[in-house]
Protein backbone atom coordinates (compact mmCIF):
# COMPACT_ATOMS: atom_id res chain seq x y z
CA UNK A 1 0.00 0.00 0.00
CA UNK A 2 1.46 3.35 -1.08
CA UNK A 3 0.06 5.10 2.01
CA UNK A 4 2.08 2.77 4.33
CA UNK A 5 5.26 3.56 2.40
CA UNK A 6 4.55 7.27 2.65
CA UNK A 7 3.86 7.00 6.39
CA UNK A 8 7.14 5.11 6.98
CA UNK A 9 9.09 7.68 4.95
CA UNK A 10 7.51 10.57 6.85
CA UNK A 11 8.12 8.84 10.21
CA UNK A 12 11.79 8.54 9.27
CA UNK A 13 11.98 12.24 8.33
CA UNK A 14 10.32 13.25 11.60
CA UNK A 15 12.67 11.03 13.63
CA UNK A 16 15.64 12.71 11.90
CA UNK A 17 14.30 16.15 12.85
CA UNK A 18 13.60 15.07 16.43
CA UNK A 19 17.01 13.45 16.95
CA UNK A 20 18.52 16.84 17.85
CA UNK A 21 15.97 17.33 20.67
CA UNK A 22 15.42 14.04 22.56
CA UNK A 23 12.81 15.60 24.89
CA UNK A 24 10.31 15.43 21.99
CA UNK A 25 8.90 12.32 20.36
CA UNK A 26 6.63 11.19 17.53
CA UNK A 27 3.23 9.86 18.56
CA UNK A 28 1.55 9.20 15.20
CA UNK A 29 1.49 10.02 11.48
CA UNK A 30 -1.82 9.98 9.58
CA UNK A 31 -2.44 10.66 5.90
CA UNK A 32 -5.95 11.35 4.68
CA UNK A 33 -7.01 10.48 1.10
CA UNK A 34 -6.76 14.20 0.27
CA UNK A 35 -3.01 14.04 1.08
CA UNK A 36 -3.57 15.92 4.32
CA UNK A 37 -0.61 14.80 6.45
CA UNK A 38 -1.28 15.01 10.21
CA UNK A 39 1.60 14.52 12.59
CA UNK A 40 1.22 14.30 16.33
CA UNK A 41 4.27 15.14 18.46
CA UNK A 42 4.64 15.23 22.21
CA UNK A 43 7.34 15.93 24.75
CA UNK A 44 8.29 14.68 28.17
CA UNK A 45 7.13 18.08 29.43
CA UNK A 46 4.61 18.75 26.65
CA UNK A 47 5.27 20.59 23.38
CA UNK A 48 4.66 24.25 22.60
CA UNK A 49 2.88 25.69 19.58
CA UNK A 50 6.15 27.39 18.63
CA UNK A 51 7.94 24.01 18.52
CA UNK A 52 5.15 22.56 16.36
CA UNK A 53 5.50 25.51 13.95
CA UNK A 54 9.28 25.04 13.84
CA UNK A 55 8.94 21.32 13.03
CA UNK A 56 6.18 22.04 10.50
CA UNK A 57 8.42 24.41 8.52
CA UNK A 58 11.38 22.03 8.57
CA UNK A 59 9.31 18.98 7.62
CA UNK A 60 7.40 20.83 4.88
CA UNK A 61 10.70 21.52 3.09
CA UNK A 62 11.76 17.88 3.44
CA UNK A 63 8.43 16.67 2.06
CA UNK A 64 8.69 18.98 -0.95
CA UNK A 65 12.21 17.76 -1.68
CA UNK A 66 11.20 14.09 -1.30
CA UNK A 67 8.45 14.17 -3.98
CA UNK A 68 6.41 11.67 -1.94
CA UNK A 69 3.25 13.32 -3.22
CA UNK A 70 2.59 13.90 -6.95
CA UNK A 71 3.03 17.57 -7.93
CA UNK A 72 3.72 18.33 -4.25
CA UNK A 73 -0.04 18.17 -3.70
CA UNK A 74 -0.24 17.84 0.10
CA UNK A 75 -1.01 19.78 3.25
CA UNK A 76 0.79 19.38 6.56
CA UNK A 77 -0.44 19.79 10.13
CA UNK A 78 1.72 19.23 13.20
CA UNK A 79 0.22 19.34 16.67
CA UNK A 80 0.21 17.63 20.03
CA UNK A 81 -2.30 14.78 20.33
CA UNK A 82 -4.58 16.56 22.81
CA UNK A 83 -6.06 15.17 26.00
CA UNK A 84 -9.04 13.61 24.20
CA UNK A 85 -6.79 11.31 22.14
CA UNK A 86 -5.91 7.84 23.45
CA UNK A 87 -2.36 7.23 24.62
CA UNK A 88 -0.32 5.44 21.95
CA UNK A 89 3.30 5.12 23.06
CA UNK A 90 5.09 3.89 26.16
CA UNK A 91 6.62 7.32 26.55
CA UNK A 92 3.14 8.91 26.65
CA UNK A 93 2.06 6.43 29.31
CA UNK A 94 5.15 7.20 31.45
CA UNK A 95 4.61 10.94 31.06
CA UNK A 96 1.07 10.57 32.46
CA UNK A 97 1.79 8.54 35.60
CA UNK A 98 -0.32 9.89 38.45
CA UNK A 99 -3.21 11.02 36.25
CA UNK A 100 -6.74 9.66 36.18
CA UNK A 101 -7.33 7.37 33.21
CA UNK A 102 -10.06 5.32 31.60
CA UNK A 103 -8.82 2.05 30.16
CA UNK A 104 -11.03 0.17 27.71
CA UNK A 105 -10.00 -3.47 27.46
CA UNK A 106 -10.25 -5.62 24.35
CA UNK A 107 -13.31 -7.39 25.83
CA UNK A 108 -15.07 -4.00 26.17
CA UNK A 109 -14.84 -3.68 29.96
CA UNK A 110 -13.62 -0.39 31.43
CA UNK A 111 -11.31 0.33 34.32
CA UNK A 112 -11.07 3.84 35.75
CA UNK A 113 -8.60 5.13 38.27
CA UNK A 114 -5.19 6.69 38.81
CA UNK A 115 -2.36 5.27 36.71
CA UNK A 116 0.32 4.62 39.33
CA UNK A 117 2.95 2.73 37.34
CA UNK A 118 4.02 1.87 33.81
CA UNK A 119 6.29 -1.01 32.79
CA UNK A 120 7.40 -2.36 29.43
CA UNK A 121 4.47 -4.82 29.56
CA UNK A 122 1.60 -2.83 31.02
CA UNK A 123 0.21 -0.41 33.58
CA UNK A 124 -1.13 -0.36 37.13
CA UNK A 125 -4.44 1.48 37.64
CA UNK A 126 -5.51 2.24 41.21
CA UNK A 127 -9.30 2.19 41.53
CA UNK A 128 -10.99 3.63 44.63
CA UNK A 129 -14.37 2.16 45.58
CA UNK A 130 -16.61 3.41 48.35
CA UNK A 131 -16.09 6.28 50.79
CA UNK A 132 -14.79 6.84 54.31
CA UNK A 133 -14.76 3.57 56.35
CA UNK A 134 -15.98 1.52 53.39
CA UNK A 135 -13.26 2.92 51.14
CA UNK A 136 -11.44 0.19 49.24
CA UNK A 137 -8.44 0.59 46.93
CA UNK A 138 -7.97 -1.98 44.17
CA UNK A 139 -4.83 -2.10 42.03
CA UNK A 140 -5.44 -3.44 38.53
CA UNK A 141 -2.39 -4.73 36.64
CA UNK A 142 -3.28 -4.43 32.96
CA UNK A 143 -1.11 -5.74 30.13
CA UNK A 144 -0.74 -3.55 27.02
CA UNK A 145 -1.80 -6.59 24.96
CA UNK A 146 -5.24 -6.43 26.67
CA UNK A 147 -5.74 -2.66 26.21
CA UNK A 148 -7.90 -1.29 23.42
CA UNK A 149 -7.58 2.39 24.45
CA UNK A 150 -6.36 4.45 27.39
CA UNK A 151 -7.53 8.06 27.71
CA UNK A 152 -6.74 10.72 30.27
CA UNK A 153 -9.72 11.78 32.38
CA UNK A 154 -10.05 15.51 32.98
CA UNK A 155 -11.29 16.51 36.43
CA UNK A 156 -12.65 20.01 37.08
Amino acid sequence: MVNETQIRSIESMVQDLLSAEPAYFLVEVKIKPTNNVKIFLDGDNGISIEKCVQYNRALYKKLEESHLFPADDFSLEISSPGLDQPLKSLRQYKKNIGRLVEVVLLDGTKKEGRMTDVTEDGIIVEETKGKNKKKEIINHAILFSNIKTTTIQIVF
